[in-house]
């Protein structure tokens, strides 16, 4: 598939409305949101998270804009603060009162996040009416190729144990599970360079 795009600031608010869908049933969206899924919400978080990660990263999309993937680069996977504090609006619309469980599912995610130099996977996903057509394949593997060629490792951790078979396809290894209070487990899971 050849249709990927490096997306930009202007490409979010159709990015963002994809991911917000297709997260509709992820455990740990649900979890930050109280236990209620809102798509409007949904969209703001994921606002917030694609400018967050433009500011240091790699969103890329497809051509229609239903699916993306935002990517950390080796040694540059954590927001600065300039922009979390930039970016705090859409936080605190996002996540109400439940900014403080988001801050520390965040917190504990930091500190189990690998150090050595990697490309981390944020968030990928795909609007249901668009999953299983390859789209991403397309997107996990244009960054994996790029990790292969620069001999890094690739991190991310997922939200639902059903995704896991699906990222071992590519090569992924569960190396440890974050458990949240009275909430849902995450997979951490790391992939060596080919």
């Amino acid at each position: 598939m050849t249709d990927l795009v490096e997306a930009n600031i202007s490409d979010l608010p159709l990015v963002t409305a994809s991911l917000a869908r297709a997260f509709a049933d992820d455990p740990v969206f649900i979890y930050l949101m109280g236990g209620t899924y809102d798509e409007r919400r949904a969209t703001l978080a994921f606002q917030m998270l694609g400018r967050n990660i433009l500011s240091h990263g790699l969103v890329l999309t497809n051509q229609d804009r239903s699916a993306a993937a935002f990517w950390g680069t080796p040694n540059n996977w954590k927001v600065p603060v300039k922009m979390i504090v930039k970016t705090l609006p859409y936080t605190l619309r996002a996540y109400k009162w439940g900014i403080f469980r988001a801050l520390a599912v965040l917190g504990r995610m930091e500190k189990l996040h690998p150090t050595e130099p990697h490309y981390y996977l944020e968030v990928l996903g795909t609007d249901p009416v668009k999953q299983g057509k390859g789209h991403g394949a397309a997107l996990m593997n244009a960054v994996l190729e790029k990790a292969d060629a620069e001999g890094v490792g690739a991190y991310l951790e997922s939200s639902k144990d059903t995704n896991v078979p699906y990222y071992r396809k590519f090569g992924f290894e569960v190396v440890g599970e974050i458990h949240h209070p009275n909430g849902p487990t995450m997979w951490r899971m790391w992939r060596d360079p080919r």
